[in-house]
């Protein structure tokens, strides 16, 4: 444990099983609070996930800071909430109006508290991703998104507040008596004699963990106990939880545990093995997430072992080479989403999006399952990346939508679907993959009226050094059955020259 606002220094025998109120009381926690907030001139960063555990911090740090003369609530106390834009939506609209409450209350009772969201960069939002890029669904060995969709977006907050003010303090909701492996990460980067730890990553920011002591029973004690000083019902976030296991975390660097089995978290996610919460959702009568339900099991569905092959490409993005299992003999490992496939996703996703709102409240506001920067993000890619000379995203958004977006006309100067028709004839003909043309036709554009055209030639040469062969032809070769691997090498190897 940290050091108290009295100085003492007391070792529980077995802190998991023994309530913070059998050794202490709420005007000692809030004097800490106090202590701590005075000791120093760095801002502080609340990192608020709309759960029980950041809800009780946010709180006690604001009833403690009321107490506080005005003359010394001298430095600013930002809370953020991380959103992934594939939130639950209930979770969503609990943290939107939680962050609207605190700012409005903030302002009328004069409190140096500034509440907001942050957010992805468009390039690394869930959807450019997947749709994109054709990243596979998350799963437990391969969890792309919450650096992406979380970790990234408070470092940058973080790191700006460091850059205005030099150092910062971070409060979380963390408790060591989540799980052995939080409480040795606490345990290793707190500081001897003081509140505070050191950050993971940055020098210049440190973290402040109020209730790392304190057993679940602990916070809803006190939930229940003392009422929200802005202006919220806590019987609205217990409700919530008898939906849900358990809150998402406020994550800030890949040693704090992700979502997990929690569902304060993400609708897309197919870490866990089942939704329960949302299924309990859609039970207790929000039939409308019920399309979201099915979206998410048939993305979960893609993840089996069986069905990879059917939606997955046998080469990487970075280097276009295929990967054997164990070194050969067991086949190939699946890569990036075929791009075909991440069209009749996007399809289906934007058929979610319409049967979603048709099946809500007319009074309530349209939700967005992905948003027009991010579908120009995704038309980008696929046209830059995948020789999408169709211009695949405004046909879909427009055939399922039935409307356009201010697409930017002609701004990659690609080529047309008559014209990828036309090639793919002539590349049949002469048995050369059409992409690849596709491919070296659209570098010569990207590259077209450059004074410096060296980077042309690494791009060709990056192009040509991707394998370019047939599922059927690298099957194959792996079983050794194909008489003509040696043939084929030798034409790629000529068409290099």
């Amino acid at each position: 444990m940290g050091t108290r606002s009295d100085g003492d220094t007391e070792e529980l025998s077995n802190p998991h099983e023994t309530s913070v109120w059998e050794y202490r009381d709420l005007d000692d926690i809030y004097e800490e609070i106090r202590q701590t907030y005075l000791s120093d001139d760095r801002p502080w960063v609340i990192g608020y996930s709309g759960g029980k555990d950041s809800t009780t911090v946010l709180q006690l740090i604001w009833v403690a800071i009321s107490d506080l003369p005005k003359e010394q609530q001298n430095k600013p106390i930002y809370v953020i909430s991380s959103d992934t834009l594939v939130e639950t939506p209930k979770i969503v609209n609990h943290i939107t109006s939680s962050l609207a409450k605190v700012n409005e209350y903030a302002e009328k009772e004069n409190l140096p508290f500034d509440a907001r969201k942050v957010y992805p960069d468009v390039s690394d939002s869930f959807w450019v991703n997947l749709l994109g890029r054709g990243y596979p669904a998350p799963n437990q060995t391969f969890r792309w998104c919450t650096e992406r969709l979380k970790i990234d977006p408070a470092d940058n907050f973080i790191m700006d507040k460091v850059s205005e003010h030099g150092e910062v303090v971070v409060i979380l909701g963390a408790r060591k008596a989540e799980s052995a492996t939080r409480e040795q990460v606490m345990n290793l980067h707190s500081i001897d004699g003081t509140n505070l730890a050191r950050h993971s990553k940055f020098a210049n920011a440190f973290v402040y963990t109020p209730i790392e002591d304190w057993l679940t029973k602990d916070v809803w004690k006190y939930l229940m106990n003392v009422d929200c000083p802005w202006g919220k019902d806590h019987d609205e976030l217990a409700a919530l939880y008898n939906e849900a296991d358990d809150e998402c975390p406020m994550v800030i660097d890949t040693s704090t545990p992700s979502c997990g089995n929690s569902r304060f978290g993400c609708w897309t996610c197919t870490v866990v093995e089942d939704d329960k919460a949302m299924e309990n959702m859609v039970d207790g009568g929000d039939l409308w997430m019920e399309p979201l339900l099915e979206f998410r099991n048939f993305l979960k569905s893609t993840q089996d072992p069986e069905l990879k092959p059917k939606y997955r490409e046998p080469k990487g993005r970075q280097h276009g080479r295929v990967k054997e299992k164990n070194n050969g003999g067991d086949g190939i490992i699946p890569r990036a989403y075929k791009l075909e496939f991440r069209k009749d996703l996007l399809r289906k996703l934007l058929e979610t999006e319409k049967e979603v709102n048709e099946l809500r409240d007319d009074d309530a506001e349209y939700l967005d399952l992905i948003r027009d920067e991010e579908l120009k993000e995704i038309r980008r890619l696929w046209r830059t990346e995948e020789a999408d000379w169709e211009d695949s995203v405004p046909k879909i958004y427009n055939e399922v939508m039935d409307d356009e977006l201010d697409w930017v006309r002609d701004d990659l100067g690609s080529f047309s679907t008559e014209e990828a028709k036309v090639l793919e004839r002539v590349c049949e003909k002469h048995d050369v993959p059409d992409k690849l043309v596709k491919r070296l036709l659209d570098t010569e554009l990207q590259h077209h009226g450059m004074k410096r055209r060296a980077s042309i030639y690494n791009e060709i040469d990056k192009i040509f050094r991707e394998d370019w062969r047939s599922i059927e032809e690298i099957t194959a070769d792996i079983e050794g059955e194909n008489p003509e691997r040696w043939e084929y090498d030798v034409k790629y190897e000529e068409m290099m020259q």
